[in-house]
């Protein structure tokens, strides 16, 4: 890991752009020298990889999950995770919020939206989150906060491509915020863009990017 790669990266994010560092797969010894260079989240796609690395790196660690998320590996996770991200069904928030009330949290979530090209990758449709937004059951999960939304682009070098999937999120972010959220000020994240299309996300209202392979390489 290239520590002068690292502080580069970071000196061109905007101060209101979150950088999650994208640590799935990398040793704690990665992460702990990311850490000792005063980098705080991060971010992992399984559960039980993401509960060991909690167990033994620094516990002021800020821990974000950016995968697919099963509902029978919750459990894992739910006593410590700062932040869902992926949150791509009204099942997986349902039981997410049986999880966190067994832990007495409340637990942040984003809702993640399908917005690419590829069938491979999971999200909402607006109809589904609409719809899901309108149940009222919803209404009764008091242990999980809607805090925003997370997309991930078409893997492409088509930048109009990018930049208009990157568009769809944002303009799904607003029409939430005014038709659903417009009382919760803490819906006011948008969680876009990773190592090959970052500056493009940071450029149409990303709040968070997800970096790994540019931070860790």
């Amino acid at each position: 890991m290239n520590l002068i790669h690292y502080n580069a990266i970071i000196n061109t994010v905007p101060p209101h752009v979150k950088l999650v560092a994208v640590s799935k797969m990398r040793p704690a010894e990665q992460i702990q020298l990311l850490y000792n260079a005063g980098h705080r989240v991060f971010g992992e796609n399984r559960p039980q990889e993401m509960k060991a690395k909690h167990e033994i790196l620094p516990s002021d660690i800020e821990w974000h999950f950016i995968g697919h998320l099963q509902t029978n590996k919750i459990k894992y996770i739910a006593s410590f995770v700062a932040l869902i991200h992926s949150i791509d069904s009204f099942s997986v928030l349902q039981a997410v919020n049986k999880y966190a009330e067994k832990h007495h949290r409340v637990i942040p979530c984003l809702l993640q939206f399908f917005i690419a090209q590829e069938t491979t990758k999971f999200g909402f449709s607006w109809k589904e989150c609409k719809e899901m937004l309108e149940n009222p059951i919803f209404s009764t999960l008091k242990n999980i906060k809607i805090i925003g939304v997370m997309g991930m682009a078409t893997f492409t070098q088509n930048q109009i491509l990018i930049r208009e999937e990157f568009k769809k999120l944002n303009g799904y972010f607003i029409q939430l915020k005014e038709q659903y959220f417009a009382a919760s000020p803490e819906f006011k994240e948008i969680s876009m863009g990773m190592s090959n299309d970052y500056e493009v996300a940071i450029e149409e209202g990303a709040t968070m990017i997800r970096l790994g392979s540019t931070i860790f390489s």
